[in-house]
């Protein structure tokens, strides 16, 4: 029977705990850079978001400009063709009015419902990530198992060899 020396067994554990520490740094690392390539993208991607919606206000803003002047337009228009006009102009004062009164009602709804979802998809995706570890988590324990069990059959192995 061929006895392990005891030294040698040492080393190779010290070797093999180095080399999986250096691997976790490297796995470190690039998760890391993947993390902030994946950030920087994200900031770019939302930059663009503000400098287009900055630009459909500034078109808004014309475009409600010119509505007001084509209305002003249309009322003087209106009352030289016809008195009876002048009430419909009056209701139409209070529909545009009214209008008005619902277009910012309606922005913050659909505010509201983006935030609303943006909330939920967070935390599905939140939900979605636990789940995810803890499935690690239930197959790093099942590896554990595994390796305290080859380690007590190794040792039982070493034990039967010294004893011999």
């Amino acid at each position: 029977m061929q006895k392990t020396d005891p030294a040698l067994t040492q080393s190779q554990q010290m070797v093999s705990v180095s080399f999986s520490s250096q691997m976790s740094r490297e796995d470190e690392e690039m998760a890391r850079s993947a993390l902030s390539a994946f950030r920087a993208k994200e900031d770019e991607i939302e930059k663009r978001k503000m400098e287009v919606r900055e630009r459909v206000k500034t078109q808004l803003g014309r475009v409600e400009e010119e509505t007001r002047r084509l209305a002003n337009i249309r009322e003087e228009l209106e009352s030289m063709a016809d008195p009876m006009r002048k009430e419909v102009s009056w209701v139409r004062k209070k529909i545009d009015s009214v209008n008005k009164e619902l277009k910012p009602l309606g922005a913050t709804v659909q505010k509201k419902e983006r935030e609303y979802k943006e909330a939920l998809d967070t935390f599905n995706e939140k939900n979605r990530e636990k789940v995810q570890l803890l499935t690690k988590l239930m197959e790093m324990g099942q590896l554990v198992g595994e390796s305290e069990k080859l380690r007590l059959k190794k040792l039982e192995e070493l034990s039967m060899n010294i004893t011999e």
